[in-house]
């Protein structure tokens, strides 16, 4: 059964994976330069709420913007500093992911001298259509590490938005709205202190 396009305006949960396992970040700078690609390609047609990398995989909570959103985010973000021949163009929100998952391929290909498709395809993904939902699931993100045994605390790990939320360091991340619908930053480390109950979210996740 053919997966569905992300559509426009909608909250998702997503994830992918390399292929047969393999790692997607290499190298420690592997992770910095995807985040830099991530902020090219995919803040024009979505909000991030979570993420989380690891090694093999990754986490995401966003929201994809509405067309109009988008036209907002180029004409404040973009305009600015682009060329004046420069023109707003609509992006398909699945295109945005494809575009980051080559250009990030074709960088560690070339670094690391491999051939063909490191991600997984299609990549994964599934609309989150609660906000009970999607709060458990900002929290599942930013306690992925420490599940896969990957750390001790998933507070140290430095590849998550956890970090960023707690911080009044300039982010990409929406601290705020992530912050309001915790209630307060207190509320958000208590929602932090306790395993998820992963039967709460169960639609939501994939077999990682």
């Amino acid at each position: 059964m053919p997966i569905e396009a992300l559509k426009f305006g909608q909250y998702y949960h997503v994830y992918n994976r390399g292929n047969n396992g393999e790692n997607l970040f290499k190298q420690q700078r592997n992770y910095p330069y995807f985040m830099k690609q991530y902020a090219k390609h995919i803040l024009p047609i979505a909000e991030t709420f979570a993420y989380c990398l690891l090694p093999n995989h990754f986490h995401l909570a966003i929201r994809t913007r509405t067309e109009e959103e988008q036209a907002h985010y180029w004409a404040t973000e973009i305009q600015p500093y682009a060329k004046e021949t420069a023109r707003f163009k609509l992006r398909e929100p699945s295109n945005g992911f494809q575009n980051l998952f080559i250009g990030y391929t074709k960088a560690i290909n070339k670094a690391v001298g491999r051939t063909g498709s490191l991600f997984e395809k299609p990549f994964h993904r599934k609309r989150v259509d609660s906000m009970g939902y999607l709060t458990t699931l900002i929290v599942y993100i930013h306690q992925n590490p420490q599940n896969h045994g990957l750390i001790g605390d998933f507070r140290d790990w430095r590849w998550s938005s956890f970090g960023a939320l707690r911080s009044a360091r300039p982010t990409k991340i929406e601290r705020d709205t992530v912050l309001s619908w915790f209630g307060n930053q207190h509320l958000l480390d208590d929602a932090h202190e306790n395993e998820v109950d992963m039967t709460k979210i169960e639609p939501l996740l994939f077999d990682d």
